[in-house]
């Protein structure tokens, strides 16, 4: 019986609460342009809904309308939406759990092929260091 990939954004898969706080503390870095990312692994808990758990940060000292800022948010889920699988399934195999935040790091509205292969990149990264 195979499982089919679920491409959705459930609210487990997103970061929110105190460990927003604690991401931003106490976690790896690293830039791939247009972003910054941060993200921090631990063992996974029963408590955990998702394998990876992800923030979307568009400032609004670089995209001044809101218009421009949920545009690059909206790119960003989707890119992540579709390339999140083999991460997940790589936490998963480890029994980690991994938190993730991808901040928008640019003050142009790009593409979203620019997007795309960014969020792609990124993920591939932070697969390699698990």
């Amino acid at each position: 019986m195979t499982q089919t990939k679920r491409y959705g954004l459930s609210k487990a898969e997103r970061l929110h609460g105190g460990a927003v706080d604690a991401l931003f503390l106490h976690s790896k870095s690293g830039v791939v342009h247009p972003y910054r990312y941060v993200f921090k692994r631990r063992a996974a808990t029963p408590e955990d809904g998702a394998a990876v758990s992800v923030l979307f940060v568009v400032p609004k000292r670089n995209i001044k309308r809101a218009v421009g800022r949920n545009l690059l948010k909206r790119r960003t889920r989707e890119a992540y939406r579709l390339a999140k699988h083999p991460l997940v399934e790589a936490a998963e195999s480890k029994g980690l759990h991994v938190d993730i935040g991808l901040i928008y790091n640019t003050k142009e509205i790009l593409d979203y092929k620019t997007v795309s292969d960014a969020v792609g990149s990124i993920l591939e990264k932070i697969m390699g260091r698990l």
